[in-house]
């Protein structure tokens, strides 16, 4: 059976369906981390020279940290990562500022200092959340963006969500709780039952 759908800008697809439905399997299919057997992803109006993975940012289950670095080295690693894809103008102190202002963005300003080891499991979700900041890519794909989080980081997911599509950013988010988006279209994969 085929799939086709279409995210405009500014907008959020959520994937629903049962477990094993195949909602983290078609983000690992935007994100490139699989091969599609047959048909194509396209991102209309990227950067021809990247493929759509390289123009998203990719939240999975685990938050992937290295517990032994602070919380400021480890999203200033992610920024690292990420080399030649970094936003133009991203010098030192811009990438600094940019580390800065994400963990503040996700309440963890306070906590920079602090080892990954240390952070509960919300406050790692979040540091994983600091990741979408600190370098800004077009496509956002989440996969249970919402799991550890309390209601007051859920709000500032939201709200962080909003400010992402208001730019006209594209979100494709597989969950099965509410994320607090006035407006977004659902995508059901699997059979109904």
């Amino acid at each position: 059976m085929g799939l086709s759908f279409r995210i405009e800008a500014g907008e959020t697809l959520i994937l629903l369906g049962q477990n094993g439905a195949g909602k983290s399997s078609l983000l690992r299919l935007v994100a490139g981390l699989l091969r599609p057997t047959t048909g194509t992803i396209v991102l209309d109006g990227g950067d021809a020279e990247q493929s759509v993975g390289e123009q998203a940012h990719y939240l999975g289950h685990q938050d992937a940290l290295k517990p032994s670095l602070t919380v400021q080295e480890n999203l200033t690693f992610w920024v690292d990562f990420l080399g030649g894809a970094r936003p133009a103008g991203m010098e030192a102190g811009a990438r600094a500022d940019a580390v800065a202002d994400a963990l503040a963005a996700v309440g963890l300003g306070d906590l920079a200092e602090l080892p990954a080891d240390y952070l509960s499991a919300g406050q790692r979700r979040r540091l994983s959340l600091a990741r979408l900041l600190a370098v800004p890519r077009p496509l956002w794909l989440l996969d249970e963006p919402t799991a550890a989080l309390d209601i007051a980081a859920q709000a500032r997911l939201a709200e962080l969500m909003q400010a992402h599509l208001a730019t006209g950013g594209l979100i494709l988010v597989a969950t099965h709780g509410p994320l607090g988006l006035d407006r977004a279209r659902e995508l059901r994969l699997g059979a109904a039952g």
